[in-house]
């Protein structure tokens, strides 16, 4: 497909790590902000927009997404190291590639942004992290982009941020990219430190079927997977989607799974981890689209 180019009826299998769900209504991969910019503010962008990354920690429902899906991965994808000692990054940027980059400038504590098996724009949007560390413990500034098609800076004291979630009083703004502050660090030892956890993560989660990374939050003082697992939920399956034998936070697509059938293993497990502990578990993935099609 031609970067920068809206294309209509865009099946979004291909565009998200479960590999499932229906067609975008409008769709569009962008590597250029000016002309996203520009695009929305002749309208010939439909409303209401929805922004992907690498399609990781997102269910998208069968009956696909209203109004245009705008990819940044492999779009927005530059990095660099600036005078100010600060990582730019756009959005499309893989977390991977961050601590990759932020390590190879001899900058400390970016090795857990490799665990995260999404962009910096959805890092930024749902604050993920993992191993004791959030996106925006590093955050210094980001570049956003509003429905008016105006691009704004905002500092961290703009957004109210919590646990797996960030907040914007400025509502119809998404991110474009931000500036990261990182302390000095060693290069061998941050390379080190990434090929650990990289590892760690082959070993615990099931990265040999379609996934959307942790299904749910953990609850203060406990761990959805021990919840779940508590809950003889493991290999639980509802068509072709099953929570893994080998993570019970994960719920992979064993091939011919439905975004419905996702769902309603979500749905599920909510309900029996409520019923026999008495927790709410919260959802960690986001949910978009319709159950009919589009």
């Amino acid at each position: 497909m031609d970067k920068n180019t809206i294309y209509n009826k865009v099946d979004l299998k291909s565009f998200n790590s479960w590999k499932v769900g229906g067609r975008a209504e409008q769709f569009l991969i962008c590597d250029d902000k000016a002309i996203l910019s520009s695009l929305i503010k002749t309208k010939k962008i439909k409303l209401p927009i929805t922004f992907l990354g690498l399609g990781s920690n997102l269910l998208v429902r069968d009956g696909g997404v209203k109004g245009t899906v705008i990819v940044m991965h492999g779009g927005l994808k530059k990095i660099n190291h600036d005078e100010d000692n600060l990582i730019y990054s756009e959005a499309g940027v893989s977390c991977s590639k961050l601590a990759k980059f932020t390590a190879g400038k001899g900058l400390g504590n970016s090795a857990f942004f490799s665990g995260i098996p999404g962009t910096v724009g959805g890092a930024l949007a749902m604050n993920a992290g993992c191993y004791g560390s959030e996106t925006w413990d590093y955050v210094q500034k980001v570049l956003m982009i509003n429905l008016d098609g105006d691009q704004v800076e905002r500092n961290k004291l703009d957004f109210k941020i919590n646990y797996r979630e960030v907040k914007n009083s400025n509502t119809d703004e998404f991110f474009l990219a931000a500036w990261f502050k990182f302390p000095k660090g060693d290069k061998e030892e941050a390379g080190k430190k990434i090929r650990e956890l990289l590892a760690h993560r082959k070993n615990t989660q099931p990265l040999n079927c379609p996934t959307a990374g942790s299904t749910f939050r953990n609850p203060q003082g406990n761990f959805a997977a021990k919840l779940i697992e508590d809950c003889d939920l493991k290999g639980y399956r509802i068509g072709g989607a099953q929570v893994s034998e080998k993570h019970a936070n994960f719920i992979i697509n064993l091939g011919d799974a439905s975004a419905q059938d996702i769902e309603n293993i979500i749905i599920y497990i909510q309900q029996v981890v409520f019923k026999k502990k008495n927790i709410q578990l919260k959802r960690e993935i986001k949910i978009i689209g319709e159950n009919i099609g589009i």
